[in-house]
């Protein structure tokens, strides 16, 4: 069943694929490795110096490269063409800085070695555009995209991006001064206006054709086009931009900024995701396939050595161009060990250098074995650094720990939901304590009048010292269900005079709550739901009576369903839940339209006798 080179992907080979990627994924994630190293394993078991299942991971390489085109896509979807253009700093000053510092660095490294200056640089410049694809599906995991921190690392990896010209067009240039040039070749000055016209006719495109077309396609209301219609649109942006000799991945990238303020957005991204997430992984098993264990045997201390002294090296300058741009200790040690990896380009870079005469066979191996090892160890890298080096602890300076306290009622958290219920026992004179786990939480409080101690209301020598033993009522206010109910349980043990208030995070929490025997308890954003109804039901031009009349009913329905659903479970009382769906409906009101006009007269009339 061995893929040979050239032959084509038969169904056996995609079951392989897959079946490979479902073993591998859950086994290594179990193990706290990542799913990245995990399709990288599997690759290399697979492959042809593995089982041999594949015997040219060129063929899935290439398709699988979509993955990384259709992930840049949905990062783009999420990043505004405002807020791209405020990262222009990071872009093309920290990105710029870092890899031309590293690439000068590992230069040095590679011409220290023995290598000939040509090769060096070649080597360098492949192994300093880090693997697009593995850092941001680290981040991806880990939901560190949306950071500041994230944004920068992604400002680097689109100036990475964006280097893929000039390096191949250095390649270009280092193959005729040794003489074995492609003649064929554009001129560097011809090749930059080929990138920068692609770049212009993405944006014209995404900026006034998409948004129309997506508008006629929806009102055909055939679902299958509009998919079909998003995959266009990626593709053909990855398309056009390999067509001007960019990235793939930065045209899909340009595409979904260009739409990352249309109507259609969230469709596309629920349209796209679905095949970005296997074809991701079909990339990293392909990397994986990749690797030449026959090389990596054959040269074993010297790539073992190469993979070392680059990353470390890599490491050591993005650390320091981090500090130099005023990065925290934290935040440059933790994009130090997850750039220190080389990624996909180099393949491209040492495939062109190897064909223009820059590097040899055996160099050439020798530096795709590097790239792909360094690849793989990045997850461990990571992994390694988050348990040695955790996130420093913010400042306690001004905070006050929990001690002594007697307030009348005791807020365990006090995040924006325990803010606005402070306000009316305040305007009663209530006596309130306060605490709360977040420091920056409580210093920013602090600002507006309140004094809030640090205290983790999971701990019952922390309630002792809250004042929880005369407290008439603890109010339970934290964000997370899980700890609220590790909360409840530990103050129904050890301080049953107390009431009970909890904040419910959904209904099932409710449910939760109810059964362990709290006296009240509030979803968060229920109340202020129905309060958001009635404005725009005021808004369309339904009456204070009719508006007070549905929002009680909806909430008398609520209550009862709610009571059903103790009783029977999370499925139980459905019928009482209203439905857009062609169905019939339960009337909606106690008392019919007119019925309800005509009270809203009589009220208003015994308003005036009561004013008279």
């Amino acid at each position: 069943m061995a893929l040979e080179t050239g032959e084509a992907l038969g169904l056996e080979h995609a079951v392989a694929l897959l079946a490979t990627a479902v073993v591998a994924a859950p086994l290594f994630r179990r193990l706290g490795l990542g799913s990245v190293l995990g399709y990288l394993a599997a690759g290399v078991a697979i492959g042809p110096f593995g089982f041999g299942l594949f015997r040219d991971p060129e063929n899935i390489l290439h398709v699988a490269e979509l993955g990384v085109v259709m992930f840049l896509f949905l990062i783009g979807l999420e990043m505004r063409p405002a807020k791209l253009w405020s990262l222009r700093n990071e872009i093309f000053g920290l990105g710029a800085a870092q890899v031309f510092a590293c690439g000068a660095l590992l230069t040095i490294v590679g011409i220290c070695a023995g290598l000939p200056w040509p090769a060096a640089l070649i080597a360098a410049s492949g192994f300093v555009l880090s693997s697009t694809a593995v850092i941001m599906k680290m981040m991806d995991d880990s939901g560190e995209t949306a950071s500041a921190a994230g944004q920068r690392n992604v400002s680097i990896l689109l100036f990475e991006d964006l280097m893929i010209v000039p390096l191949l067009a250095l390649v270009a240039v280092l193959a005729s001064i040794i003489g074995v040039a492609d003649e064929a070749a554009r001129p560097l000055w011809q090749s930059i206006g080929i990138a920068a016209a692609a770049v212009a006719a993405v944006f014209v495109a995404g900026r006034y054709l998409l948004d129309p077309l997506f508008g006629v396609l929806a009102r055909s209301g055939a679902r299958e086009v509009m998919t079909a219609a998003a995959l266009m649109v990626v593709l053909g942006a990855a398309l056009f931009m390999q067509w001007g000799g960019l990235s793939m991945a930065m045209g899909a990238f340009l595409a979904g900024v260009l739409l990352s303020e249309s109507v259609f957005r969230h469709q596309l991204e629920a349209d796209v995701e679905p095949f970005r997430g296997i074809l991701l992984a079909l990339f990293f098993i392909s990397v994986g396939m990749s690797l030449d264990l026959n090389a990596v045997a054959a040269d074993w201390r010297l790539i073992g050595a190469g993979v070392l002294v680059y990353m470390v090296v890599k490491s050591l300058g993005i650390y320091g161009v981090a500090r130099l741009f005023r990065a925290s200790h934290h935040e440059a040690v933790q994009r130090a060990a997850l750039f220190a990896q080389g990624g996909e380009f180099a393949f491209v870079l040492y495939a062109a250098a190897f064909a223009g005469g820059v590097m040899d066979a055996r160099i050439t191996a020798m530096a795709t074995a590097i790239v792909i090892i360094s690849m793989a160890l990045t997850p461990l890298v990571v992994l390694l650094l988050n348990r040695v080096h955790k996130q420093p602890e913010i400042s306690r300076d001004g905070v006050e720990d929990a001690r002594d306290l007697n307030g009348r009622v005791l807020f365990i958290g006090f995040g924006r939901f325990a803010q606005v219920v402070s306000q009316s026992l305040l305007a009663r004179g209530v006596d309130i304590s306060l605490i709360e786990t977040d420091v920056e939480m409580i210093q920013a409080a602090a600002n507006f009048g309140f004094k809030v101690y640090y205290g983790d209301g999971a701990r019952l020598d922390v309630l002792h010292a809250s004042g929880a033993a005369r407290a008439e009522a603890i109010l339970i206010c934290v964000d997370k269900p899980e700890t609220t109910d590790r909360i409840v349980a530990l103050v129904k043990s050890e301080f049953p005079h107390a009431k009970i208030f909890a904040r419910a995070f959904d209904r099932g929490h409710s449910m939760r709550l109810v059964h362990a025997g709290v006296d009240y308890q509030m979803r968060e954003l229920f109340e202020s739901s129905l309060a958001f109804s009635g404005a725009v039901l005021r808004e369309l031009g339904f009456n204070d009576i009719e508006i007070a009349e549905t929002i009680e009913d909806v909430r008398d329905r609520d209550a009862e369903r709610f009571e059903l659903q103790l009783a029977g479970g999370i499925e139980a009382g459905r019928a009482l839940m209203r439905g857009n769906m062609q169905t019939p409906q339960p009337t909606p009101f106690t008392r019919p339209r007119r019925e309800a006009q005509a009270l809203n007269e009589e009220a208003a009339d015994a308003i005036g006798e009561e004013a008279g």
